[in-house]
C-alpha cells in the first residue's frame, strides 16, 4: 500500500484548506503534516504532497526551505495564489518550486487554486503607482474580488478528483 504524506505552507488558510479537502481521500495511514519546523521521517513515506502559498511567483520562504531536503521521492506540488489557475504566476510558480527539488525526485503531478489573496498585502497594493502591474486598477479589483470567493466547494471538488488521478497513476 502506497504511503502519503502531505505537508503544506499556509497563511491565509487557502492551502490547509485545500489540503485537508485532499487529505480526506487519502489512504490510511497516510499523514498530514503544517510546515511548522517539525521532523519529518520521509523514508517511511511514498509520495509526499508540497502544497503551498505563493510570493514573488513561487514558493514561499518555508516551502523553499523544505523543497530541497526532499530527495528521491514522488512528489506532488499544489499551489494557492489570487491568481487565476493556469495563469503564467500560477505556472511559473510551479517551475520554481520543482526546480528546487532534491536530487532524483520526479514530479507525479502539480495543481493550482485560486485563493483569497492576504488582506495585509491587498492593503500595501492600494499605495501600489498607478503604472504597476498590481496597482488597484478595475481589471485588478475584479480580479481580487474573485479571488477572496476562492476556495470553495468546487475548488475542494477539483482538488480531491485531481488527488484520485494520481492514485490512479501510481496503480498502473
Amino acid at each position: 500500500m502506497t504511503k502519503w504524506l502531505l505537508v503544506y505552507s499556509s497563511v491565509t488558510g487557502n492551502t490547509k484548506q485545500v489540503g485537508e479537502a485532499m487529505f480526506e481521500i487519502l489512504p490510511d495511514g497516510s499523514k498530514l503534516q503544517p510546515l511548522n519546523g517539525a521532523v519529518v521521517d520521509f523514508a517511511a513515506y511514498d509520495v509526499i504532497i508540497v502544497g503551498y502559498w505563493l510570493t514573488r511567483g513561487g514558493p514561499d520562504p518555508k516551502t523553499m526551505e523544505f523543497l530541497p531536503k526532499l530527495k528521491g521521492k514522488k512528489v506532488i506540488l499544489f499551489a494557492t495564489h489570487g491568481a487565476l489557475p493556469g495563469s503564467e504566476h500560477a505556472v511559473t510558480s510551479l517551475a520554481r518550486a520543482a526546480y528546487l527539488l532534491g536530487e532524483g525526485c520526479s514530479i507525479l503531478g502539480t495543481f493550482t487554486c485560486q485563493g483569497k489573496i492576504n488582506p495585509a498585502l491587498l492593503a500595501r497594493r492600494v499605495e501600489t503607482a498607478e503604472n504597476d502591474p498590481h496597482a488597484p486598477n478595475e481589471e485588478n479589483r475584479k480580479r481580487w474580488m474573485e479571488a477572496a470567493k476562492h476556495p470553495h466547494e468546487q475548488d475542494f471538488a477539483l482538488a480531491r478528483d485531481f488527488i484520485k488521478k494520481m492514485q490512479r497513476k501510481l496503480d498502473r
